[in-house]
């Protein structure tokens, strides 16, 4: 049941983050004539705050408490979700919708931590498949959801959120297990802000580069920005007493190289779900709603292949489990390159681009399963925070996917099959470099 909990946290923070995508167009005709840069913030208030709270609440989940946090961010999360279907007005609606991806950001790392230690070791990997699946078919289902509550009013997509909420709320308050506080540190104040300011300013100059121009000179700015936070919360990590991240995190055995092959793997996910979709829309000429049925093999996939990871777990260990996931996604990637074009029709879609989503959905089923049980590994007082880290890696490897593959599209907005083939080369490469940081991890 903890998992249950868990997993419904999980949901709504990825199925908001998609389906908001889908109901942009209804979201302007409401607030016209709304600018397009104010607009984007509805969704990119909520993507660039998630990823830069989620080591900070990670950290501070820990100190003050897992389930505290998670009880609280739900309820924050479910108010935030009301104040979006109800703002009369487009500047209460992104900040609401600031104030849901802080929620978010307490909620995704303190659901993984709150469901790790329910299980024993070796379960872990079929737990977080669990987890993981949930994840996928929420980002998979996106699309469809948000079709269709967009076709009746945008505003059910956030007003959908507080009944479930109402029901986890519930059900952790008697269920979820009381977690001992965490020993007392000193607030790294300076190590916290490099960590906003490197993550955030990483992001935003990813998800606004498209509207801003990729060479403009307030995009180099922000990402030089971002980049010089990151040099200089390096050395503040190796100097400060009690830094906000500690080095010991990261010399945790399979730490480091989950956390770097999660950031490959989503770059390769956020290009390849973005690329299919434009290509459904775009190209095939498919609806909304047929788009999102046309993706639904993969997380099917995710589903049946998650139920049995645990099994493959104990056949092949982890780390050949994680390789033959990131394989997954590679050969996904070589498959669209090589056979995908710009037909379409049943036939087309079934042999030339069904075979790909049901390679992708092996390598989610197994990739992440793998790498996220990496924070299974950390020390009990570290959970939330490495489970944080690892999220990091999610939220920014899909933003930096995304903002490449628009570059790659060359500023059009209804790009031609050329375009998105780049888009699947990018994946199958950063693929590969998911499978080279699996062969990183421990056999086990």
């Amino acid at each position: 049941m903890i998992l249950t909990i868990a997993s419904a946290a999980q949901f709504l923070a990825v199925l908001d983050l998609i389906a908001v995508t889908i109901a942009f167009p209804a979201i302007g005709q409401d607030f016209a004539p709304a600018p397009a840069s104010a607009l984007s913030w509805v969704l990119n208030g909520y993507t660039v705050v998630l990823a830069a709270l989620l080591v900070p609440a990670g950290r501070l989940a820990d100190e003050a408490g897992r389930r505290r946090c998670f009880l609280i961010g739900m309820v924050l999360f479910g108010l935030a979700s009301a104040a979006c279907g109800a703002a009369p007005t487009l500047t209460l609606l992104v900040v609401a919708r600031v104030v849901q991806g802080a929620a978010a950001a307490v909620l995704i790392p303190t659901s993984l931590s709150l469901a790790l230690p329910a299980f024993p070791a070796r379960e872990r990997a079929t737990a977080v498949g669990a987890w993981t699946a949930v994840s996928a078919v929420a980002a998979s289902s996106g699309p469809v959801i948000g079709g269709l509550l967009a076709a009746s009013d945008w505003r059910l997509i956030f007003l959908i959120n507080v009944p479930v909420v109402l029901l986890a709320v519930g059900a952790g308050v008697r269920l979820l297990p009381r977690s001992a506080r965490g020993p007392r540190q000193a607030l790294d104040l300076p190590g916290t802000a490099l960590v906003l300011v490197c993550i955030g300013a990483l992001v935003t100059a990813c998800v606004q580069a498209p509207e801003w121009g990729y060479a403009a000179p307030v995009t180099l700015a922000v990402l030089a920005a971002g980049v010089l936070a990151g040099v200089l919360g390096v050395r503040h990590v190796r100097r400060a007493a009690q830094p906000i991240l500690h080095p010991v995190l990261f010399r945790t055995p399979g730490f480091t190289p989950a956390t770097l092959g999660l950031l490959g793997y989503f770059v390769a996910y956020g290009a390849m779900m973005l690329a299919a979709s434009l290509l459904f829309t775009d190209v095939w000429h498919y609806s909304v709603r047929t788009a999102g049925l046309a993706m639904a093999p993969w997380p099917l996939t995710v589903l049946v292949v998650s139920a049995v990871s645990g099994r493959i777990v104990g056949a092949v260990g982890g780390r050949g489990t994680a390789v033959i996931g990131a394989l997954g996604f590679v050969a996904a990637a070589l498959w669209w390159i090589v056979l995908a074009g710009d037909g379409s029709g049943g036939t087309h879609y079934a042999v030339r681009f069904l075979p790909g989503l049901i390679f992708a959905g092996i390598g989610t089923g197994l990739y992440q399963p793998v790498m996220f049980a990496a924070a299974g590994s950390l020390p009990s007082s570290q959970l939330s925070l490495g489970s944080g880290v690892l999220m990091v890696s999610r939220q920014a490897g899909t933003a930096l996917g995304v903002a490449v593959l628009v570059a790659t599209m060359g500023g059009q907005q209804h790009p031609e099959f050329g375009a998105l083939r780049g888009g699947w080369i990018i994946a199958a490469v950063m693929s590969a470099g998911a499978v080279a940081a699996a062969l990183r991890l421990r056999r086990c």
